[in-house]
C-alpha cells in the first residue's frame, strides 16, 4: 500500500513538473484555441497538445458511460472502456501531428529514407522521444481490449503496420515529411514499451479468458 501511495506521489509530481516546463508554450497557442482560429491551434505542436490535454476530463466521461452503459459485465466494464477510449484519444493527437502539413506540402515531392539507424542521430532526444509516444497509447491499451493483441510481440507488429500507414500517408499526399524507416522502428518499440508497461493488466484479464474457456474436468467416479 505504501509502495503505491510512493508511486502515486512521484506520478503527480512527475506530470506536475511537465506542465511546469511546457506552461509557457502551451499557454501561447491558448488565445488562439479559445478564438477557434485553425492557424495556431490545431495547426501548431502546441495548440495540438493544448487541445488534447483540455479535453481529458470528457474522454475520462466518455469512458464513464462507456462503463455504466457495460455494467452488467462487472469489473471488465471499467477496464474495456478505458481501453477504448484510452487507445483512440491517446493516439490520434499524435497521428494528427505527424501527418500535420509542412510549409512546403502538396510542392515539395515525397521524401524516402529506407537505410536503418541512419535517421536516429538527427532525431535527437527530443524527437526520439516524441516518436516512441506516437502508437504508445494504442500498444498500452489495445491488449488490455482485445484478448488475441494480448502479446508484446503482436503489439510490435501492430505498430509497425500502423507506422507503416502512416509513413505511406506522408508520402502520397506530399505533407512535405521525410518517411522514414526509423520513425516506423521507433514507433513500434514505443508501442510494444508501453505494453510492456501495462502488462500487469493484460496478461491477468487474458489468463483469466483462458482459464473459463477450459472446460472443467469431470470428477472421477
Amino acid at each position: 500500500m505504501n509502495r503505491k501511495i510512493v508511486l502515486l506521489g512521484l506520478a503527480i509530481l512527475g506530470l506536475a513538473g511537465g506542465a511546469y516546463v511546457v506552461r509557457r508554450p502551451l499557454l501561447m497557442a491558448g488565445p488562439a484555441c479559445l478564438d477557434g482560429l485553425w492557424d495556431g491551434c490545431l495547426s501548431t505542436d502546441n495548440g495540438v497538445v493544448l487541445m488534447t490535454l483540455a479535453g481529458v476530463p470528457l474522454a475520462l466521461l466518455l469512458a464513464g458511460a462507456l462503463a455504466w452503459l457495460r455494467r452488467t459485465r462487472g469489473g471488465s466494464a471499467w477496464r474495456f472502456s478505458l481501453a477504448e477510449v484510452g487507445m483512440i484519444y491517446g493516439t490520434l493527437p499524435f497521428v494528427w501531428l505527424t501527418v500535420m502539413p509542412g510549409p512546403g506540402a502538396g510542392v515539395v515531392p515525397g521524401r524516402v529514407s529506407l537505410i536503418p539507424l541512419r535517421d536516429l542521430i538527427t532525431m535527437g532526444p527530443l524527437g526520439i522521444g516524441g516518436n516512441l509516444l506516437v502508437l504508445a497509447a494504442l500498444g498500452f491499451f489495445a491488449p488490455m481490449r482485445f484478448a488475441a493483441l494480448a502479446s508484446v510481440p503482436r503489439i510490435l507488429a501492430l505498430g509497425a503496420v500502423c507506422s507503416v500507414l502512416i509513413e505511406t500517408a506522408q508520402y502520397v499526399f506530399q505533407l512535405d515529411r521525410v518517411s522514414s524507416v526509423d520513425d516506423v522502428l521507433v514507433n513500434a518499440t514505443g508501442a510494444a514499451l508501453a505494453a510492456l508497461l501495462s502488462r500487469r493488466w493484460w496478461r491477468t484479464a487474458a489468463e483469466a479468458q483462458v482459464d473459463r474457456a477450459q472446460p472443467a474436468h469431470a470428477p472421477a467416479s
